[in-house]
C-alpha cells in the first residue's frame, strides 16, 4: 500500500510541476489532491521518494521537481494513453485529407502536431527500403525517351527519365508495365532483385536491353538511402520554455534538431525499441544537446510495422499523458491516409 500510495504522490508532483511550473510542496498536495492520508504522512512519501532519486529539492526551495527517473517511473505507470478529444480527432482527419500529394501530408503533420503539442514536432519521410512497391508506370516521350514513374504503398512517387540507345516499340512498353507490375506489385523493396531479375529473359532478344534499362533504374531509385529526411516544425514553441525549463541556452537543443543525422539515428533506435508510443526522458536520448528534453515517437505508414516515426521534442517538464495521446493520434490518421 506504500508503495502504491508513493507512486499517487510522485504522480501528484509530476502534475503540479507540470501545471505550474513552481517546486511542489506538501501543503500544495494536500490541498489539490485527495491522496487520503494526513500532511505528515505526505511528507514522509515526499521523503522516500527524494530517498529514491524520483525527486529532487531545487535550490532552497521548500517543494520539490522530479527527476529524469521520477518522469520515466511517472511515464512508466501510466495505463494507458488517454484518447483526443472528439473535435481534435475531426480536426486532425480534416486537416489531413485535405492534403493533394506525400509532401502536403508531411506538411501538414508536422506542423499540426506542433499545434497539438504546443512543442517541436518531426516526421520522418516514409522510407523507400521500408515500404512496398504500389505500381510503376512506363510512359514513352519521344521515340528513344522512357518516363519510369515507381509509385510505393506510403505515396512517395519518384520519376526517371531513361535515354535508350533504339526506338521504343510501344507493344513492347505495354507487355513490359504489365509484367512488372504483376512481378513486382505489393513487394517490399528488399524483395524486389529477386522478382524482377527473370524478366529480361521474357523480353529477350528484342526486348532485353529495354527491361534491364527498367530494372535497373527502378531497383537504383529505391535503393538510395540519400531519400532519408526529417521534417522539423515548432522549434519557436522552445521559447517559452527558456529560462524555467533550460538550465542554459536553448542553443544545443536547437543544434541538435538541425542535424538530421542525430534525428534519423535517434528516431530509428526508437521505432525499434518499442511498439506504439516510445518515450525518451534526458539523457536516455544520449546526446548531450537534447539531456534537457523528452522525446515522445510513434511509428506509422505500415501494415504490422512502421515505415517511418514522427514524434514530439519538449522540456522535461512536459505534458506526457497529452503528448503521447497527439502523437499517437497523428500517426494512426497518417497511417490510414497513406494506406488509402
Amino acid at each position: 500500500m506504500s508503495e502504491d500510495r508513493r507512486l499517487d504522490v510522485l504522480r501528484a508532483i509530476v502534475e503540479d510541476y507540470v501545471a505550474t511550473r513552481e517546486p511542489v510542496g506538501s501543503r500544495a498536495l494536500t490541498e489539490r489532491h485527495a491522496l487520503g492520508v494526513s500532511p505528515a504522512t505526505i511528507r514522509n512519501d515526499m521523503a522516500a521518494l527524494e530517498d529514491s532519486g524520483l525527486i529532487v529539492q531545487p535550490h532552497t526551495s521548500a517543494g520539490r521537481v522530479p527527476t529524469d527517473l521520477g518522469y520515466r517511473v511517472f511515464v512508466d505507470q501510466l495505463s494507458g494513453v488517454k484518447p483526443l478529444s472528439a473535435a481534435e480527432k475531426r480536426a486532425i482527419g480534416l486537416l489531413l485529407e485535405e492534403a493533394v500529394d506525400l509532401d502536403d501530408v508531411i506538411d501538414r503533420a508536422v506542423r499540426l502536431l506542433a499545434q497539438l503539442t504546443h512543442q517541436v514536432a518531426v516526421v520522418q519521410y516514409p522510407s523507400l527500403r521500408r515500404s512496398a512497391l504500389r505500381h510503376v508506370e512506363l510512359v514513352p516521350v519521344g521515340a528513344r525517351h522512357l518516363l519510369v514513374v515507381i509509385i510505393t504503398t506510403t505515396g512517395r512517387v519518384e520519376q526517371r527519365t531513361l535515354e535508350l540507345r533504339e526506338d521504343l516499340d510501344e507493344s513492347v512498353v505495354a507487355r513490359l508495365r504489365v509484367r512488372l507490375n504483376v512481378a513486382a506489385a505489393g513487394m517490399r523493396l528488399a524483395e524486389l532483385d529477386g522478382a524482377l531479375q527473370d524478366l529480361a529473359a521474357e523480353f529477350a532478344p528484342a526486348g532485353g536491353d529495354l527491361v534491364r534499362a527498367v530494372v535497373a533504374v527502378v531497383s537504383e531509385t529505391l535503393a538510395q538511402e540519400s531519400e532519408e529526411r526529417v521534417v522539423v516544425a515548432g522549434a519557436s514553441h522552445l521559447a517559452r520554455s527558456a529560462g524555467a525549463d533550460f538550465a542554459h541556452t536553448l542553443g544545443p537543443v536547437l543544434e541538435a534538431l538541425e542535424e538530421q543525422v542525430v534525428l534519423l539515428r535517434l528516431l530509428s533506435e526508437m521505432a525499434e525499441d518499442a511498439s506504439g508510443v516510445a518515450v525518451r526522458i534526458g539523457r536516455e536520448t544520449q546526446h548531450e544537446g537534447l539531456a534537457e528534453t523528452s522525446i515522445v515517437t510513434s511509428g506509422y505508414g505500415g501494415d504490422g510495422s512502421s515505415v517511418a516515426v514522427l514524434g514530439s521534442v519538449g522540456p522535461l517538464r512536459m505534458d506526457y499523458p497529452q503528448t503521447m495521446a497527439a502523437v499517437r493520434a497523428v500517426a494512426r490518421y497518417l497511417t490510414r491516409i497513406l494506406a488509402g
